[in-house]
């Protein structure tokens, strides 16, 4: 009999709430590759509004994951960059991208057929 862990003392939980969102795991990727100023990180994730990336880094920056450097400059300079723990949040955020390549891309999606189980099934261990 498997026993529930309480969500508060789940690290998996923590992490998940934090990439939480359509574009988080796309902004923490763009960042690894080191630091950008506003406008350049919009352009790099083309779709994106100016205004969810605002929030989304704002969120990224209140967990921790991203750090915002305001120079204070006649004109306004702001650079974004991963903190230490936004780079170890990239390799799992790069793992399953790694996994939804190797296991995703070939299935219907899960919430689309409305199955669990896609033809990778036993591939995975189900």
């Amino acid at each position: 009999m498997v026993t529930p862990i309480g969500t508060e003392s789940c690290g998996l939980d923590w992490a998940l709430r934090v990439i939480a969102g359509k574009w988080k795991p796309t902004i923490i990727w763009t960042l690894h590759a080191g630091t950008l100023r506003f406008g350049e990180l919009r352009r790099a994730i083309p779709g994106i509004s100016e205004k969810i990336l605002f929030e989304q880094l704002r969120e990224l920056e209140r967990d921790g994951v991203v750090l915002r450097r305001d120079f204070a400059e006649k004109v306004a300079r702001v650079e974004y960059s991963l903190t230490r723990a936004g780079a170890l949040l990239n390799g799992a955020v790069h793992a399953l991208a790694e996994w939804g390549t190797e296991y995703g891309a070939s299935s219907p999606s899960p919430r689309a057929s409305g199955e669990r189980e896609g033809p990778n099934a036993s591939a995975l261990g189900r």
